[in-house]
């Protein structure tokens, strides 16, 4: 379990994130057309997974800001943005931002990706919500970075999830 903090009270997530160097686990996430990805979906492209737990919070929202910004000048890279908000939620805030390079992703139907990740909180006023978290994976679906964010309301470690591209 990762114990971390949300507004320094003291939460948990159901375990840890996959070790860098293992395969990352498969998943299957609703689009915000109803639509479903895959892991496979993505195969031969570098990820970024940007996991949090709200679209609706200000750190959430501007870590997917952040990561549009960025995301416009990766090579032969995709940045998922994953959560369990509704793909109603997810496709009327990226309108409003005018987010067009990243991907949407939902977990609200199947809801196991946070379980197969380990980064589901297990208490706290936020559980069943995804932690926030990023994961990097290579062109060959190998977990090159984690960062499980060690206080919910802060934003990740940008930089050092690019530098892992």
């Amino acid at each position: 379990m990762a114990n971390i903090t949300l507004q320094g009270g003291p939460i948990q997530t159901i375990g840890s994130l996959p070790e860098v160097g293992s395969k990352a686990p498969n998943f299957s996430l609703k689009t915000v057309d109803l639509g479903e990805k895959t892991l496979a979906d993505f195969s031969g492209k570098k990820i970024v997974l940007n996991i949090f737990p709200s679209i609706d919070t200000g750190t959430c929202a501007t870590s997917v800001r952040e990561f549009n910004k960025k995301a416009a000048s990766l090579k032969n890279t995709v940045v998922l943005c994953i959560s369990k908000d509704l793909p109603f939620a997810q496709a009327r805030f990226c309108g409003a931002e005018g987010i067009e390079n990243v991907v949407m992703l939902s977990d609200f139907a199947i809801g196991s990706f946070g379980k197969d990740y380990q980064l589901d909180f297990a208490s706290g006023p936020l559980a069943p919500l995804h932690s926030r978290a990023v994961i990097v994976i290579d062109e060959n679906g190998t977990v090159t970075y984690t960062e499980q964010v060690n206080e919910i309301v802060d934003e990740p470690n940008y930089e050092n999830a690019l530098k892992a591209i």
